[in-house]
């Protein structure tokens, strides 16, 4: 790698309060952690690695032909998981940009993962990560899903000011429904792992709003379609039909 290249890093962990194992959770034939590698593979952005603590998510990472790195397992959150993974895999530090992509993502396209790299051209950004509009209305109301509440800077990108679970922001006009992809300046997510938990982070539940509440910059690209992340087994369910649909049509 030569000096700001991409690192995309995976953090995947067995447990799982509503769907334990799930990184392993068969979709069309695969794992679900290998779908979410491929995906990442096919964005071309940078070197792939999954840091797990789970030596059977490790296996089927090299089963796949991919990398993994194994990491603590007293790790809280994914972001602390892979700040030690960037050290185990780039200790030169020649990576400027480390993304930290979900596991439970196997339908997003490698378009937008892509694009949570958007935001990085303005050296004024600590973080990139990416939202959509909401078209349904139960998810305006819907406190499992996060909204951004931010300031145009450019057409398809927001400055955010807030993320919260309640309906935000107030009157007429458009809500966006962020997702858990994040493209950090490799300084930036070194100084985020070093932060105490803040107020309005426990408040909301939201680990972003550490950043925001140290007066980091997060800037988000807005993508035209919503992905979903996989929590339950209706998600999983609906997962399996998305990409066995693909693979059939594929295959014609």
């Amino acid at each position: 790698m030569a000096d700001g290249d991409v690192l995309i890093l995976i953090p995947a962990r067995m447990a799982s309060d509503r769907l334990p194992g799930k990184p392993l959770a068969d979709i069309a034939g695969k794992p679900m952690i290998v779908h979410v590698m491929a995906l990442a593979q096919a964005a071309a952005i940078g070197p792939v690695v999954v840091a797990t603590d789970a030596p059977q998510i490790a296996d089927a990472v090299a089963s796949a032909g991919g990398r993994a790195v194994m990491t603590s397992s007293d790790h809280a959150t994914g972001s602390d998981r892979i700040h030690e993974a960037m050290h185990l895999v780039d200790p030169a530090g020649r990576a400027g940009i480390v993304v930290n992509l979900q596991g439970d993502f196997p339908t997003l396209a490698p378009a937008d993962l892509r694009a949570a790299l958007l935001p990085m051209s303005d050296p004024a950004v600590d973080v990139g990560t990416l939202a959509a509009e909401i078209d349904d209305e139960a998810e305006r109301t819907n406190p499992n899903v996060v909204k951004v509440v931010g300031t145009p800077v450019q057409p398809g990108r927001l400055r955010a000011l807030y993320f919260t679970r309640a309906t935000a922001p107030f009157g007429d006009g458009p809500l966006y429904h962020h997702f858990g992809i994040y493209a950090y300046r490799r300084a930036a997510l070194t100084r985020f792992v070093k932060l105490s938990p803040s107020v309005l982070e426990q408040r909301e539940r939201l680990e972003q709003l550490r950043a925001l509440e140290a007066g980091m910059r997060i800037d988000v690209a807005v993508i035209g379609a919503a992905p979903f992340g996989v929590d339950t087994p209706a998600d999983l369910e609906r997962a399996r039909a998305i990409l066995a649909g693909a693979r059939r049509r594929a295959q014609c």
